[in-house]
């Protein structure tokens, strides 16, 4: 981090087919190895697969996936007097979505079956109904700070 410049933020471009700036962050998290364009045409067809059992636009099943598992709060651990604590802070926007983001990927990942594209879907799915891998990190962490709320006063 600069002490005199300001850190100068590399704008990410739209995906091509829906537009959308977040979808393009979230294929660049999908991507293993610089494989671009696999990662896409997984991130496609798995909202296509989800977006055909949901009944919905690819978009909008994206979209509340991704607003159904970003955190609201998170804990930081804090180090007070030689003791370590985990404080509950608030999340950002932009981190949340972040998050949302990896918590998708990972539990995707982890998911058994066959293809990367259908346990995506599977996870799009899960999200949007709020259960799955990925809500239930969300929830985690959210008992985990709701448990740790005694500790707020240490926070920064």
């Amino acid at each position: 981090m600069p002490r005199y410049r300001k850190v100068v933020k590399n704008r990410v471009m739209n995906d091509a087919v829906h537009g959308s700036a977040v979808l393009q962050k979230f294929i660049n998290k999908i991507m293993w190895d610089g494989k671009k364009s696999i990662a896409e045409r997984i991130v496609y067809q798995a909202l296509e697969l989800a977006s055909q059992k949901l009944k919905k636009e690819p978009l909008i099943v994206f979209e509340a996936a991704i607003k159904n598992t970003t955190p609201m709060m998170e804990v930081k651990a804090r180090r007070v007097g030689g003791a370590t604590y985990q404080v509950p802070v608030e999340v950002s926007r932009k981190r949340g979505i972040l998050l949302a983001m990896s918590w998708l990927r990972d539990a995707a990942r982890k998911r058994p079956g066959k293809g990367m594209a259908d346990k995506l879907s599977q996870e799009f799915i899960g999200a949007f109904n709020n259960v799955g891998g990925a809500a239930k990190s969300r929830e985690d962490m959210h008992k985990t700070a709701e448990a740790n709320k005694a500790f707020a006063h240490f926070r920064w």
